[in-house]
């Protein structure tokens, strides 16, 4: 059985270096794959177990399209089937055409590159919609894209059921945007406004402390970690590849962090092997 990625987004937020990533990571990669063949290819990897790890990387905005039959087609067989969106905001793919001086795709004499990437954004809605996994590369250097990939496609095998990751966050930083669930937890009391707290983070032994103490904390993960019991095996049942759960205080610092950290603990406890970020914890201004 193979392992088959899909790899689609907005031209410009990252798909070549997430190609190159991934090469490097010993998947053997082609570029700018149009839709008619990737059947034939697959065909070919089925053919000894050489082609292990196979990344195909969606060439222009309309052969995108095609993907998402692609995808239907694909996941009947015995294959692993996977879909990478790369996801960018619109001014920051205007900064990187600017820089790099490259045409968009979708631009001509009378389209410009904003508009090229609203009209290409609201063309692949659907490809988006169909992704396993959505990466928004907006804040990302190319060192912590790497980084990523290599969290998200290092290791493991085909047989791999679900990938469950956690990250806490601060709302005054803005919400995540490749994540499934997002929880709020900013009705919990803040270590903000203790000044001993204040400068240390939910890592710390004192700050932990500080929000286990609170009769909501425990209330609230029971009922969540009930929850997670029906979710996990349902997404599982979907054939869903990644879960990601997001954990959001005001500055991302105290709370989520803990229950972020406990979270993962009953997850492990679970038979999961979650991946844990802190998205705010270092920001120096992330406390109320």
């Amino acid at each position: 059985m193979a392992d088959i990625l899909l790899i689609a987004g907005l031209s410009g937020a990252g798909r070549s270096l997430a190609a190159d990533d991934l090469e490097d990571l010993g998947w053997f990669v082609v570029d700018n794959m149009p839709t008619e063949l990737i059947d034939k290819v697959v065909e070919i990897a089925s053919v000894g177990s050489k082609l292990a790890k196979l990344a195909l990387v969606v060439g222009t905005p309309t052969a995108q399209l095609g993907i998402v039959e692609v995808l239907k087609k694909l996941r009947h067989g015995s294959h692993r089937v996977r879909l990478l969106y790369l996801d960018a905001t619109t001014a920051e793919l205007v900064k990187r055409y600017a820089t790099t001086r490259r045409k968009h795709p979708l631009a001509d004499d009378k389209t410009g590159v904003e508009q090229a990437i609203a009209k290409e954004r609201t063309l692949l809605e659907p490809v988006m919609g169909a992704a396993d996994l959505v990466i928004d590369t907006t804040n990302l250097t190319v060192h912590q894209l790497k980084s990523r990939i290599g969290e998200l496609f290092a290791g493991g095998d085909a047989s791999d059921a679900m990938q469950v990751s956690v990250v806490s966050f601060g709302y005054k930083h803005g919400l995540p945007t490749d994540v499934d669930l997002v929880f709020d937890v900013r009705f919990l009391p803040n270590p903000h406004w203790d000044e001993e707290l204040r400068p240390l983070t939910g890592l710390d032994s004192p700050v932990k402390e500080y929000v286990m103490s609170q009769e909501l904390s425990h209330k609230f993960l029971a009922e969540l970690y009930s929850m997670l019991k029906i979710l996990l095996p349902a997404y599982i049942a979907e054939g869903k590849s990644y879960l990601t759960i997001a954990i959001g205080c005001t500055g991302g610092r105290h709370r989520s962090v803990v229950i972020s950290e406990q979270i993962s603990h009953w997850l492990i406890k679970n038979a999961q092997q979650p991946r844990i970020t802190h998205r705010d914890i270092m920001r120096v201004d992330s406390g109320h």
